[in-house]
Parts: structure tokens; sequence; C-alpha cells
């Protein structure tokens, strides 16, 4: 079978390191090629770790983000472009600000969509990878991701659209990746109360309680728990969003792979045949397509 071209969409550098990282790692491992494409710079992220909130971080943030972004892909052993669009933020206060003019939330559709449509038409993916249509959480440039990616899946393969922007080429899928499942979470919660240790998801787990499980929406789980210490040497590599002694590393790795050892996806659109529930992103692409 011929190499198969895999390509994940994310609002801001960091992002790929939570959301199906270790997925990405793995096909890349297996000889396919992996490209993620940040949309936004991530300028107008907070340091969220202690450590890393010190003088001069801040005013060089635009750098700072690239330095991290190279890491994490070098860890994850896949290839990264970048979009160039300026980080929205995430507003805050009743009501809500205005976003920053200029910002990727605020630019039209179109520009973003072609912009996407030139790098999938470059790249030539089998398969996409976005978020749903919350964007995963409701952050302005999340959902702007969604918007765009389905977007410009539909939009690669016509040759009516974007006639400047490279020569047509169709998408076969095109997956939501659902990086935070309550039921994963509520396992490896559970997995602290027999083992005596204060759960420390109980309040991320207190606010879910009136939300869907997105268990009921997944069609696809990828095994991959061999690539979760990639997937950690990634999230470090972000180090002023990630706090190495956060959440993100709170549970054992040997319970994560033996309770857990899989990344969820739901099949958005397919152009192929495939039969659900699948294991393998590719299900159902001939390598030569």
């Amino acid at each position: 079978m011929s190499r198969l071209r895999l390509m994940a969409v994310h609002a801001h550098p960091d992002d790929e390191s939570s959301k199906g990282a270790a997925t990405m790692a793995k096909y890349a491992a297996e000889g396919n090629d992996v490209l993620v494409v940040t949309l936004t710079g991530g300028e107008r992220g907070d340091i969220l770790n202690p450590a890393m909130d010190l003088p001069g971080i801040k005013e060089r943030m635009p750098e700072v983000r690239e330095e991290e972004m190279a890491k994490a892909a070098a860890a994850l052993g896949v290839q990264q472009t970048w979009l160039g669009f300026v980080d929205s933020g995430l507003p805050e206060g009743d009501p809500l600000p205005p976003l920053p003019a200029g910002s990727f939330a605020t630019v039209p559709l179109d520009e973003a969509v072609e912009a996407l449509v030139r790098v999938v038409r470059s790249f030539r993916p089998h398969v996409m990878i976005t978020y749903d249509e919350h964007g995963g959480y409701p952050h302005p440039d999340h959902i702007r991701d969604h918007e765009v990616s389905m977007a410009a899946f539909d939009a690669a393969g016509d040759p009516e659209r974007f006639p400047d922007a490279g020569d047509p080429w169709t998408p076969l899928k095109i997956y939501y990746v659902h990086g935070f499942v309550r039921a994963r979470m509520q396992l490896l919660a559970d997995e602290f109360t027999k083992q005596g240790i204060e759960n420390p998801y109980k309040e991320w787990l207190d606010r879910w309680k009136d939300r869907d499980d997105l268990m009921a929406r997944v069609t696809t789980q990828i095994s991959c728990g061999e690539y979760f210490p990639q997937r950690d040497e990634a999230l470090r590599a972000h180090a002023t969003q990630i706090d190495p002694n956060g959440v993100f590393f709170a549970v054992p790795m040997e319970w994560q792979q033996r309770l857990w050892p899989t990344e969820e996806y739901e099949l958005a659109k397919t152009r192929v045949k495939t039969t659900l529930p699948e294991h393998d992103l590719f299900a159902g692409i001939d390598g030569d397509e």
C-alpha cells in the first residue's frame, strides 16, 4: 500500500498535543505522512505554567509558541505548518467583549477557507481531522476551525472554487476528534477511588454532570496507548501552556495504557464505504486513491 496522508487542523499550538496526538504519532511511526495545520499563532494564550511566568516571556509570546510547536511536532514525528492567522483570545465578561479586530474568528470565512484549501491541495490528505460543531469547547477559534475545515473539505476538490489555490484534491474522510470523553475520565476517577487516592477529576466531572457523554457520538477508536509517552512529551513541549504538575499528568501511564488505550473520533463525512465502528482512520481507503 502506498503511503497514506493524514491532516489534522488545529486552532492553536498545543491543541494538537492534547487532542489526538498519540494517533498522529502512531500513523507517522507506521510510515504515513502526517501534517498538523495550526491556524493561529496562539499569541493571546495565557501562561498557564507558573514556572514559565518569567520576565520576557509575554513580550515574545509569538516566538515562544513557535519554538514550543517545533518541539512538539518533533516529539510526535509529524510535519507542521502555520496558516498565519492571529489568535482571537478567549473573551471573558458579561456581556462578552468584542473579538480583537483582524483576529482569526473575525476574518471572512472564505479568506480562511481558501488558505486552508491551498494547504489541502498541496499536501493532498486522504483523511482530515477537525473539531465538532461546538469546537470541542466554545473558544471562538475552535468553532471557526470547525467551520473552515468542513468548508475546505467540500471545496478542495472543486475546480471552480478558489482556482488560484492549486490543483483540486478531494479528501476522502473527515473526522471530529473527541479529546475529552466523560466516560474515560470517570473510569480513571474510579481507579483513583479504588486505589484510595484523591480523585483529581472530581471538580471537572461535577461540571460535566449535565453534559451529554461524547462516547454516544464516537464511531472510531484508535488503539495507540504505546504512543502516550510521545503525546506527553509533546504536551510538555508547550511549556507556557501545560503545567507538568497539572491534571494532564495526574494519571499514571500504566493506568492509562491498561484502562483506556485509545483515542476517540467521530466520522463526520466520508466519500468511501466503511463499516462502523472503525479502528483505523484510513478504513475503506486504498493507498493509490
